[in-house]
């Protein structure tokens, strides 16, 4: 059950977070409800899935080896659905392959154990500012609310429903996906530089937001494909630009 909290102290926002650590997860609970979240805690990710169907979430908290259904499926099933809630893993595995599989997956970043409460907390409130129901910074407002989305290319750019849709086909957008497209598209054919990307959309600027970065320049890239007259060049050193 949602955490209660006074009626005139509303939660800053509804977390789901799936941990099958007892320990951790009661500490990790007390200080997240201390901050003024309210969360529904799981220990296993079938029932974290069940949770997710039946709540509204603004922000996902994901071990990655969880019984029944790992982290890494359970951000799957949620990813199916939910295209814009903040997923974000905690998880005792470090291997770079092990993060690189989460961010392919949708996820918006990924803590390893032993995490610092006051680095979650702080994540966590970047990632509420960048989830869908605020706009990111430094976007122009046609680029984000123009309705029906504005063109790039052959293709059509919808911000607001996260979505790029070319002749009879729609991409569906992560938030993080549209954000970075965004803002690259505020700034055509321009070089944008990395760190100044990466404090934009992430609010941080180190090696762990970079590799996240580079996934989603990635899938941007794929999406684009289709139209040879678009490409996101990477300038060595310095960051991206949109060639339109």
């Amino acid at each position: 059950m949602l955490t209660d909290l006074p009626q005139s102290t509303p939660p800053k926002a509804n977390l789901l977070y799936v941990e099958d650590d007892i320990n951790l997860s009661f500490v990790t609970r007390d200080n997240l409800e201390a901050a003024g979240f309210a969360v529904q805690h799981c220990a296993t990710g079938r029932e974290g899935w069940h949770t997710f169907q039946s709540g509204t979430f603004d922000l996902c908290l994901l071990d990655v080896m969880l019984p029944e259904t790992d982290g890494f499926a359970l951000a799957q099933q949620i990813r199916a659905v939910d295209t814009n809630v903040p997923i974000l893993f905690l998880s005792a595995r470090t291997d770079r392959a092990d993060r690189l599989t989460g961010l392919r997956l949708g996820a918006d970043d990924y803590l390893t154990k032993p995490f610092s409460i006051d680095e979650l907390l702080l994540k966590i409130e970047v990632f509420l500012k960048r989830s869908g129901r605020k706009p990111a910074p430094d976007v122009p407002a046609p680029t984000r609310w123009q309705p029906g989305g504005v063109p790039l290319g052959t293709y059509r750019f919808d911000r607001a429903n996260l979505t790029l849709h070319r002749a009879e086909r729609t991409h569906e957008l992560t938030q993080r996906e549209a954000d970075v497209l965004a803002y690259l598209l505020a700034r055509p054919n321009a070089v944008v530089r990395r760190d100044d990307l990466l404090r934009a959309i992430w609010g941080d600027d180190d090696y762990f937001m970079g590799r996240s970065l580079d996934v989603f320049v990635s899938r941007l890239r794929k999406r684009l494909a289709a139209d040879p007259s678009l490409r996101i060049d990477a300038v060595h050193g310095v960051g991206f630009r949109l060639v339109v």
